[in-house]
Formats: structure tokens, C-alpha cells, sequence
């Protein structure tokens, strides 16, 4: 610790900056790697190892969506409209639904946002069961296994529990005609009743764009040491506190606020992309859900995410070695940040710096257009991949039924 608080009083940050491993802190953070190494996986080709059959849906349960808000198209949930794009021109589509390993329903579920730019999620359930209800009556390739061959993207807060407050999506739980499908999902968090085995977990979208636009030269010094910007309370939706994010952003605060080793703020600059290639860590702690862009962010800026979220199930953690790159901190041990950062020794922390500068790390968190290999459209499709050959037992006999379609909350049983 005297090494980092020595150095940043100005010798360390003149003569030593980072580039770009895994300190684990607390609780076991697995990660669930398949072999090969990270490179090789990343790397993957799914084309040629299935087939993709996307559902010609009414315009009204997508494209018109989009019309009427075209914010959505650089929202943080929108992996389901650039996923639908992919596909539609994507190698692995075919036509012929009868050689499909795969169905695919493009539904823009989160595309319904408040002025402010907030998500509502409360038509969500009724525009799923109203495409569902669609696709099980035009064609027969639901009803064979009432959706275990078929894959949804839910990038909602707590996916197909369809809520943006944990205690709401609990309560509702995963939608219950999606209990047998594959659900591709930006939440992610183990032992939770809205991530069911068996997703995909993916990043959220970030702009890939954007984020190019604003590179800065590879050797800037890295001369901050610990940076976030974001909401430290949720005053309006938590006034008495302790609720939003477990209390682990308000601990922050409240613990940090004067430490310069820490450049965090509510305000958000114009050089914030900027400013998070001249960090060491970003701090990636959960908010009213364990994920946020700042995942995305801190990885292809380089910077090393510490993430503070319990139990998070990281994006593609088949793939990419989270626990090499990255830090995990506990939330309760959140008031000892700065005594577990300032103990990491140098070349573990240059170590993280020269994994985030592989190329394809950072490709495999971004959805650009148009797409490229090893991104995370690719990673899904490898996801998808996976899991095939499918058992055989999915397939239901003639006239079985498993999902109860008059199930969950009664205003999800209304007409879209």
C-alpha cells in the first residue's frame, strides 16, 4: 500500500504507467472456462456448426417499435435490435425451418422508454406472449417443444422477470412460457430466480462508434488510479437508502470521497471515455441490477474493472477469463477498497493491462455494425452452438403439453 501511495504523490505515475491474471477476493468467483486458451476460444467460427431460423414477424412486434423511438437503437438494451440485424444477413440464417437447429423471434421487448429515457418494462410480458402466441399458431415448430429449440433476447434489467427493481422481478419471476427456451440476457447472477439455467449471458450494448471516436493515444500515462462516474444514491426510487445496489455504490461515497487516490463523481464529463483510458481500475459496481455498460467500457479502454456485484455471472465467462482481467471485490468489503487495490503488486496489475489489450477481448464485448469476427455476435452464436446436438427429449409427443399458458401475474394475461 505505501508503494501506490508513494508513487501517485508523483514518482510512480512520471516513470511508471500501465498499458494494460486473477486476484480473487472473497467469495469463489468461477467462471465456468471451457479449454483452450482465451485467444482460441474467443476466436471460434460458429458458421458452419448450426442453423438459424428467424421468425417473419408482423412489424408491429419490432421495426415500427423502432420508428416510433429510435432512441432505442443506442439504448443499453439494444442487443435485440442489432441481434435481429445480424441474423437477418448472417451466414448460419437458414430459410428452411425444417433443417433449423435454432428459431429465433425478434420481439423488441425493451423498446419503450420514458422521456427521460428510461425503460418500461410493464408491456414487455404481454408483447412476449402475444409473439408467442403467434408463432405457435402460424407454425408447428414451437408446439414440438413448446420453445426448448428456440432463443430470445431479454436484455431487460433482470431479463425475462421483466422489471428494473429486484424485489418486483422476483416476485414475477422469468415469464412462464419462456421457462423451456434459451433466454439470451445481459442479467446475470447465480442462485436467482431470474436466471435460468441453461441462458447466454451477453454485455450490454455500448456504442462501438462512439466509444472509437474517442480513443486516445496507447501510451498516454495512465495517471489516475481509480475512477466512476455514476449515481453514488437512487434518491427518487430509494429515498431512505440502503436499497440501491445493496448499499455498495453509498459505501463508495461515503468511504472515498476524499481519498485522491479515487476520482469519483456524479458529474459525467465530456472526457469520460477520455478519462477512463488514463485509469488503472474503474470501478464496476452494481446498481438496481449487478451489470451496466461500464463493463464494456472498462474493457476495451483497457482499464481494470473492478467489479463489486455478488454472484454476478459475467459476459461469455466461457470464454472470456474474467478472472485473469479483472478485479472482484465483495460488496461487504467494499470500505477496504483502496488497503485490496494499493496490495496488488505491479506485474499482476501489468499483467491484467497486457490480457485487455488483446484485440479480441474487446471485440468479443462490442456489437458493431457491420459485424465482425469474434465479436459478441459471434460469441452468442458459439453459446448457441454449444449446446448442440439438442437431447431428443425436448421434442414432446403428439398433443403434450408442459407450460401453463394461463400462468403469472394477471395483467400479463392481457391482450397486447
Amino acid at each position: 500500500m505505501n508503494f501506490w501511495k508513494w508513487g501517485f504523490g508523483g514518482i510512480l505515475f512520471a516513470t511508471f504507467f500501465f498499458t494494460i491474471g486473477a486476484v480473487e477476493l472473497g467469495r469463489n468467483h468461477l467462471t465456468e472456462r471451457i479449454s483452450g486458451s482465451a485467444g482460441d476460444v474467443l476466436e471460434d467460427n460458429p458458421v458452419g456448426r448450426l442453423k438459424v431460423f428467424v421468425y417473419e414477424l408482423p412489424s408491429k412486434y419490432n421495426k415500427k417499435i423502432l420508428q416510433k423511438d429510435p432512441r432505442c437503437l443506442t439504448h443499453m438494451f439494444a442487443a435485440e435490435i442489432f441481434m435481429h440485424r445480424f441474423l437477418l444477413s448472417s451466414p448460419v440464417r437458414t430459410l428452411n425451418p425444417e433443417e433449423a437447429d435454432w428459431f429465433y423471434t425478434p420481439v423488441y421487448t425493451t423498446c419503450d422508454l420514458t422521456p427521460n429515457g428510461l425503460p418500461l418494462p410493464f408491456k414487455s410480458p404481454r408483447m412476449m406472449r402475444s409473439a408467442i402466441q403467434l408463432i405457435s399458431s402460424n407454425w408447428p415448430y414451437w408446439n414440438k417443444t413448446e420453445g426448448a429449440n428456440h432463443f430470445f433476447v431479454t436484455p431487460h434489467d433482470f431479463g425475462a422477470c421483466f422489471h428494473y427493481q429486484e424485489e418486483k422481478a422476483i416476485e414475477r419471476g422469468i415469464l412462464p412460457l419462456l421457462q423451456r427456451a434459451t433466454l439470451v440476457q445481459t442479467f446475470g447472477q447465480r442462485n436467482h430466480v431470474c436466471l435460468k439455467d441453461g441462458s447466454i449471458t451477453i454485455p450490454p450494448y455500448a456504442p462501438p462508434q462512439k466509444m472509437h471516436a474517442h480513443l486516445i493515444p496507447e501510451k498516454t500515462p495512465r495517471s489516475i488510479f481509480v475512477y466512476f462516474r455514476g449515481l453514488f444514491y437512487d434518491v427518487g426510487n430509494d429515498p431512505e437508502g440502503g436499497y440501491y445496489a445493496r448499499g455498495a455504490r453509498a459505501a463508495v461515497w461515503e468511504n472515498f470521497k476524499d481519498n485522491p487516490l479515487f476520482d469519483i463523481s456524479t458529474d459525467h464529463p465530456t472526457t469520460y471515455y477520455e478519462d477512463m483510458q488514463r485509469a488503472v481500475f474503474c470501478l464496476c459496481p452494481l446498481g438496481w441490477a449487478p451489470w451496466s455498460p461500464r463493463l464494456v467500457e472498462a474493457v476495451v479502454f483497457g482499464c481494470i474493472p473492478v467489479i463489486i456485484a455478488d454472484e454476478i455471472v459475467l459476459p461469455f465467462a466461457d470464454a472470456i477469463p474474467w478472472e485473469d482481467i479483472g478485479v472482484f471485490v465483495d460488496e461487504e468489503d467494499v470500505a477496504q477498497l483502496d488497503t485490496i487495490l494499493t496490495s496488488i503488486p505491479p506485474e499482476v496489475i501489468l499483467r491484467k493491462q497486457r490480457l485487455l489489450a488483446n484485440p479480441s477481448m474487446k471485440q468479443a464485448m462490442l456489437f458493431p455494425q457491420p459485424a465482425k469476427p469474434g465479436d459478441a455476435f459471434h460469441q452468442v452464436l458459439n453459446g448457441l452452438a454449444r449446446k448442440l446436438p439438442h437431447d431428443r427429449s425436448i421434442f414432446l409427443k403428439p398433443r403434450e403439453k408442459v407450460l401453463n399458458w394461463t400462468a403469472g401475474p394477471v395483467g400479463d394475461l392481457k391482450p397486447w
